[in-house]
C-alpha cells in the first residue's frame, strides 16, 4: 500500500491483516463459468491475508439481482461482505437494469448496515472480457475484492473505536458499613 502523509494531518487507514475477521461472500450463480473463477480468487486471497476459512461464509444466490438482499442479511453477522457475480451484456436492455439495480442495492446494503459491502461484480460486454478479469490477463477481480473487504473491515474497525476517555484522578475507596 502506498501511503502519502501531510504533516499534522490525522490519517486513518485499514490494513490487509485478515486475522480474526468474519467475512461473507455472496455469489451469483448465473454466468458461473466465469464467476467460479472470481470465487476461487477471493477465497484464495482471503486465506493469504490470514482469514480463517472457518470464519468465511459463502451464500449462493441465483443471479446478480439477488445479491443486495443476501448481502444485507449477511452483514449482520460479519465484518465485511464480498458480492461476486458476472453480468454479460446481451441484445436487450436487461443487462442495464440488472447492473444498475445490483449496484444501487449493494451500496444501499452497506449504508443501511454500516458494514463494508464490496462490489465484486463484473459487468462485461463478452464472456472473453469476463475471463480476462476472472483470473486471466487482467488479474482476478475476486482477489481484488477480498483485499478491499479486509482493508475496509479494518478501516471500519478504526472508525468504530471510541476515543479514550479523559483520565480522572483516582478516588479513595469507600468503606461500607455493615449493619447487624
Amino acid at each position: 500500500m502506498l501511503k502519502f502523509s501531510i504533516p499534522g494531518m490525522k490519517e486513518i487507514f485499514g490494513s490487509w491483516s485478515g486475522r480474526g475477521l468474519k467475512v461473507a461472500i455472496v455469489f451469483a450463480r448465473f454466468n458461473d463459468i466465469a464467476g467460479e473463477r472470481l470465487l476461487a480468487g477471493a477465497r484464495a486471497q482471503l486465506a493469504r491475508l490470514g482469514v480463517d476459512a472457518r470464519e468465511v461464509t459463502l451464500a449462493r444466490v441465483p443471479g446478480c439481482f439477488e445479491l443486495p438482499l443476501a448481502a444485507k442479511k449477511l452483514a449482520a453477522r460479519h465484518d465485511a461482505v464480498i458480492a461476486l457475480g458476472v453480468l454479460i451484456r446481451g441484445a436487450t436492455p436487461h443487462f442495464d437494469h440488472i447492473a444498475a439495480e445490483c449496484t444501487r442495492g449493494l451500496g444501499e446494503a452497506a449504508l443501511a448496515t454500516g458494514v463494508p459491502v464490496i462490489y465484486g461484480v463484473l459487468t462485461c460486454s463478452t464472456l472473453d472480457e469476463a475471463f480476462d478479469r476472472a483470473g486471466g490477463k487482467l488479474g482476478n477481480k475476486g482477489a481484488d475484492a477480498a483485499n478491499a473487504a479486509v482493508e475496509m473491515a479494518r478501516l471500519h474497525g478504526a472508525f468504530a473505536r471510541p476515543a479514550a476517555p479523559p483520565r480522572r484522578a483516582a478516588r479513595p475507596a469507600r468503606r461500607l458499613k455493615l449493619v447487624p
